[in-house]
């Protein structure tokens, strides 16, 4: 049976209502609710009883749990007791190499994983033999080799990976999905409807999860959403969906095994809600006051584990000796790991081990050119880089607005639809977060991805998934985040605040990710394929001044800039200019009408910092100017400047002095802008410098 599933992407509401009779009343008041009823046709024994396994394993971990938080012996719980069929359900109905995006309630789909109960016991309590070094907590971790990946605490965003992970699935043409966990009241996010929304424009084999259990927190349902079925919001994206008894473990492995097979043959997305009711607190130190208690009453007769045991009792399919004994060995089995959870020694902590795991291991050299050289435009660049980098690795996917037939705004992609496809060039909605999401879930299947901002400005839209997954995967359970993220950036243009802020020092800011800002053609193409090579996430900065007034030789064919080293721009003695970008071209001109003997550096990489070129410049001049668009105040220069004065104060003849932007967004009029601008102001700077 597989109640509710509709084969037509615009089945109505009535008729989901139709399909389920008791999906509009499971949190009705009490004497409404029916209990649940099973059918075991099309069941095996074998089935019935490996899914009451997998329903008390969990349950058994669970009462462990609790009891040992009663006794003060672990500090913090989040209990899913009475929503155990959903990720037993999900876990058994899926094939074992189908990823599942987990989340706090979902400790069945660990356990129907067969997980070691020890590591993941000791990941909970923040011990080095859990999965993420003590680092992270509860379910905030991924284990590729069980084809899980759990959460982070902004609950959204794992649905675009998922997405991503579906995407994987369908260019490899692997004939698998993936599936994600969300709760209802996560459903109000806007990552909800941005994975949604892409997931359905782009047909991908996913399946999102709707855990509907009454309550976000203490919110209700009432207070989170006007609709009266979140299963409706499928009809808006266009997609098919269902609503589901989720405590009935038949149903929901029958449904999700079904569409699972439907998907895997014709990939698109399916939304399916399960309506069931959290037993406990949010966390069980947030408790259930605000709960009515004849709520809390009715919904325990609908518990999973005993209506279902009490069934197969009933029909013979189970005997009373064999769940003592099943319950008996799976009790000794957790107490097992517990010891283990307890003698684990606490983490000892090393300083260089924590630094060296926020990147991926990668040997970062350059690769040098051999092709002959043509003097090209610092846009064509970047152009030329894509192009190598998409004939280099035949798995990398380039995603943004308008970059396929049209060729994005600045025409940068223009000409690749026809060398590459629309599968590997695509076009994306407005959907910012979600595109950066699926660039991971990308990367968890081994696949390599670029992401264009159409300007740099926009980025606010995918921000929280680039800092707080691009960035901290690798260091929290040693996944690389195999992505780039273009940003055309930079003002000049009289574009306006929206258009033309420079905005790098937000992310110089977050430990995982690498960031780099070429002001060459030569370094444009080199520093981009450099990017690709890394397995880590790059922030790629190119400034939008540069792209049509910059010109220089290109080699033909690829190398490499490596990442990390800075250029000298210009030898000189008097003092050193140090800046990146169209600072590089603002330095010169200055140094020309000053007649400088400047000793000017192009950092071009931010993240990381070449401290050795910055060392040796400042010994050389003993005087230091840093230049940057970014405006003044928590720019990368006052950074810089720190640095230095900590570590070469005795080699300074003079303190550290910066050039920056005005403390304003970028003005639109031209004259108001080049006020923005820090190139007068620069002048005077090194006035005083010089002085000093």
């Amino acid at each position: 049976m597989c109640a509710g599933v509709h084969s037509h992407p615009h089945a109505s509401p009535h008729s989901q209502a139709q399909a389920h009779p008791q999906a509009r009343t499971l949190h009705a008041p009490p004497q409404r609710m029916s209990l649940i009823k099973y059918n075991k046709k099309g069941f095996k024994k074998e089935t019935l009883l490996h899914l009451y396994e997998q329903l008390v394993k969990p349950r058994l971990i669970e009462e462990k749990m609790l009891n040992l938080l009663r006794q003060g012996k672990i500090s913090k719980w989040f209990s899913g007791i009475g929503q155990e069929a959903i990720a037993v359900g999900a876990a058994t109905a899926l094939l074992p190499d189908e990823v599942i995006f987990t989340m706090h309630r979902n400790l069945g789909v660990f356990t129907a994983r067969d997980m070691p109960l020890d590591r993941l016991f000791c990941q909970w309590q923040g011990k080095r033999l859990g999965y993420t070094k003590a680092r992270d907590r509860s379910f905030h971790f991924g284990a590729m080799e069980h084809h899980i990946v759990g959460m982070i605490s902004h609950l959204g965003p794992q649905l675009s990976l998922a997405a991503g992970v579906a995407m994987a699935h369908k260019l490899k043409q692997e004939g698998r999905v993936s599936l994600a966990f969300t709760g209802e009241g996560a459903t109000s996010q806007g990552e909800f409807h941005e994975a949604l929304n892409v997931a359905s424009v782009w047909k991908l084999p996913v399946i999102f999860v709707i855990e509907n259990n009454g309550y976000g927190l203490s919110t209700l349902p009432s207070e989170q959403y006007a609709c009266k079925d979140l299963v409706d919001r499928a009809h808006g994206y266009g997609m098919r969906g269902a609503k589901i008894d989720g405590n009935n473990i038949l149903e929901v492995y029958s449904t999700l095994q079904k569409v699972a097979a439907e998907l895997r043959e014709n990939p698109e997305p399916f939304l399916l809600e399960c309506v069931t009711f959290r037993m406990r607190g949010h966390e069980e130190a947030s408790g259930t006051k605000y709960v009515p208690q004849e709520m809390m009453d009715a919904w325990a007769q609908k518990d999973p584990l005993d209506n279902f045991e009490k069934w197969l009792l009933k029909e013979g399919i189970l005997t009373e000796a064999y769940a003592e004994n099943l319950r008996k060995t799976y009790k000794q089995t957790v107490q097992d790991a517990v010891d283990v959870m307890f003698n684990e020694p606490e983490p000892i902590p090393n300083t260089e081990e924590e630094l060296a795991d926020v990147y991926a291991p990668f040997h970062n050299t350059a690769i040098q050119p051999t092709g002959a050289e043509r003097d090209l435009r610092f846009i064509d660049g970047i152009s030329e880089g894509l192009r190598e980098a998409m004939q280099r690795h035949p798995s990398l996917v380039l995603m943004g607005q308008d970059i396929a037939d049209y060729g994005g705004v600045f025409k940068i992609t223009q000409g690749f639809v026809d060398l590459f496809g629309k599968d590997r060039v695509r076009n994306t909605p407005l959907c910012e977060s979600a595109i950066v999401g699926i660039s991971l879930g990308l990367s968890l299947k081994g696949m390599k991805s670029m992401v264009e901002m159409q300007f740099a400005d926009f980025v606010t839209c995918g921000f929280n998934q680039i800092v707080n997954n691009l960035a901290k995967l690798h260091w929290r359970w040693g996944q690389a985040a195999d992505v780039v993220v273009r940003m055309p950036t930079g003002g000049g243009t009289g574009a306006g605040p929206f258009h033309s802020q420079s905005n790098e020092a937000w992310f110089t800011h977050v430990p995982g990710l690498k960031v780099v800002y070429p002001s060459t053609p030569y370094d444009a193409k080199g520093l981009l394929l450099a990017a690709f090579e890394d397995p880590n996430p790059v922030m790629y900065f190119e400034h939008k001044g540069l792209y049509r007034s910059e010109s220089g030789p290109i080699p033909d064919g690829f190398y490499t800039v490596e990442i990390g080293k800075a250029r000298k721009v210009r030898d000189g003695q008097q003092l050193s200019i140090l800046t990146y970008g169209l600072g590089c071209r603002w330095a010169e001109k200055v140094a020309d009408e000053m007649q400088l003997d400047a000793d000017i550096i192009d950092l071009r990489s931010l993240v990381p910092l070449d401290y050795e070129a910055i060392t040796n410049t400042v010994k050389k001049t003993n005087r230091v100017l840093i230049l940057h668009e970014d405006t003044l105040f928590g720019g990368i220069g006052g950074e810089i400047a720190a640095w230095i004065t900590e570590n070469l104060f005795e080699h300074l003849d003079a303190p550290v002095m910066r050039a920056a932007s005005l403390d304003t967004p970028v003005p639109f009029a031209i004259p108001l802008e080049q006020n923005f601008f820090p190139v007068e102001r620069m002048k005077q700077t090194i006035e005083k410098l010089l002085a000093y």
